[in-house]
C-alpha cells in the first residue's frame, strides 16, 4: 500500500480525530527542504542492482518501522489514542545502526522546530509524542540522535544548499508525525469493536486481523507480559525519506505477544480513579461512578470529590472523568453537565 505523505489530510475518521495543525502534514516545509529525488526507481530492499545515490535511496537501513506506544500505567497521551515511539531505519535482517553521527546530536528540539517553521509539528508532538516520565525533550533528542542520524537520505549534504543547521532533524520530526497520522491504530481497532477494557482478552489474530483489514498489512505487536504495549508498522520507501513514497508491508518479524489472552487495558492514572459515564440525551445526566480500590474514610460520613473530565465522545455517547483523593466510599453519585 502506498502512502504519499505530502497529500495526507490532518483529519481522520473515528473517535480520535487528530486536531488540525497548520504545517503538520503540509507540503511547505518538506518542499523547502526537498530532495528532488525520483520515486520511480526501486524501493528500499527491493532493488536488484547497487544504487549509487544514497541521497535518493535509503541504505543500509531501508526497513522502516513506525513504532507506537500504548502506555497505561502511568498513561501517556490521550485516553483514546496511541502515541509515537519513533521511526527506525532497520537493516533487512532486523539489525540496525545507531548513533551514527554524534556531531549532529542536536539539543533543544522544541527550539529547533520553532525556529525553522515547524511549531505546529511541535504542538502535535507535545500531545502524541510524549515520554512516560515527562522528559519529552530527552526522548526526542534520543530518537533523533539514536535513529534519525542513521538515515542516508537525511545527510545534510542531501538537502538543498543553504539549508540551516538542523534542517534534516526538523524534516525527520515532521515526517514521523505525518506518517503517524496515517496510522490511526486506536480508531482502526475501535471500528472492529476492539476498545480498551480492563478485563476483556483478545487473541493476537483478533488484533492483527482487524488492523490488516483497515490498513492492508499485518503489523507486529509487543507485550509486557500479557498486556499490549507497542505496535510496529513496517515500510519500504521509494526515494528520500523527506519526500519519498512510503510503502506499507507486512511485518517481516513477529512481536513478543502471545497468541491468546492479550489485554488491551484502559489507560490508568496512578493517583486517581478513571470512570466512564454514559449521559442521556438531556443536557445534564445523573451518573453512577464505581471506583474499584478506594477505601472508606473513617473520620467523615461524606467527602467532596473533585471531578476532572478527561474526554468526551459523541458516538457512543460517553464522558470519561477522573476522581482524585481524598478517598470516598466504594460508590457515589454525581451530576455531569454535557455541553
Amino acid at each position: 500500500m502506498h502512502v504519499p505523505l505530502l497529500f495526507f489530510s490532518a483529519f481522520l475518521p473515528g473517535s480520535l480525530a487528530f486536531p488540525h495543525f497548520p504545517g503538520v502534514g503540509s507540503a511547505g516545509l518538506l518542499k523547502r527542504n526537498g530532495s528532488d529525488c525520483d520515486t520511480g526507481g526501486p524501493a528500499s530492499f527491493q532493488n536488484t542492482t547497487a544504487q549509487p545515490d544514497l541521497c535518493c535511496f535509503e541504505y543500509p537501513g531501508g526497513l522502516l518501522l513506525q513504532t507506537q506506544f500504548w502506555d497505561t500505567n502511568p498513561p501517556t497521551g490521550p485516553s483514546n489514542g496511541w502515541t509515537i515511539h519513533g521511526l527506525w531505519p532497520d537493516n533487512c535482517d532486523g539489525t540496525f545502526e545507531q548513533n551514527c553521527d554524534p556531531s549532529r546530536d542536536y539539543h533543544d528540539i522544541s527550539g529547533l522546530l520553532t525556529s525553522q517553521g515547524a511549531a505546529s509539528t511541535l504542538k502535535f508532538m507535545q500531545t502524541f509524542w510524549v515520554d512516560i516520565n515527562g522528559k519529552n525533550e530527552q526522548f526526542w533528542e534520543h530518537e533523533w540522535s539514536t535513529h534519525g542520524t542513521c538515515y542516508s537520505t537525511l545527510e545534510p549534504s542531501c538537502l538543498p544548499p543553504g539549508s540551516p543547521v538542523g534542517a534534516e532533524a526538523v524534516a525527520f520530526f515532521v515526517i514521523v508525525v505525518n506518517l503517524f497520522q496515517t496510522l490511526p491504530t486506536y480508531d482502526w481497532l475501535a471500528a472492529a469493536g476492539i476498545s480498551p477494557d480492563d478485563s476483556q482478552t483478545y487473541s493476537l489474530a483478533d488484533i492483527t486481523s482487524a488492523l490488516q483489514k483497515a490498513s492492508g498489512v499485518i503489523p507486529a505487536l509487543d507485550c509486557r507480559g500479557s498486556t499490549i504495549s507497542q505496535i510496529s508498522w513496517y515500510f519500504n520507501i521509494k526515494g528520500s525519506v523527506i519526500d519519498g513514497e512510503f510503502l506499507r508491508i507486512d511485518a517481516p518479524f513477529q512481536g513478543s505477544c502471545a497468541s491468546n489472552g492479550l489485554l488491551y487495558p484502559v489507560k490508568g492514572f496512578s493517583n486517581s480513579t478513571n470512570t466512564t459515564a454514559s449521559p442521556s440525551a438531556a443536557s445534564s445526566a445523573a451518573v453512577t461512578f464505581t471506583p474499584t480500590t478506594i477505601p472508606l474514610p473513617s473520620s467523615s460520613a461524606s467527602t467532596t470529590i473533585p471531578i476532572t473530565i478527561t474526554s468526551v465522545h459523541s458516538s457512543p455517547a460517553s464522558v470519561t472523568a477522573s476522581a482524585t483523593p481524598p478517598a470516598v466510599s466504594t460508590s457515589f453519585k454525581t451530576s455531569i453537565t454535557v455541553l
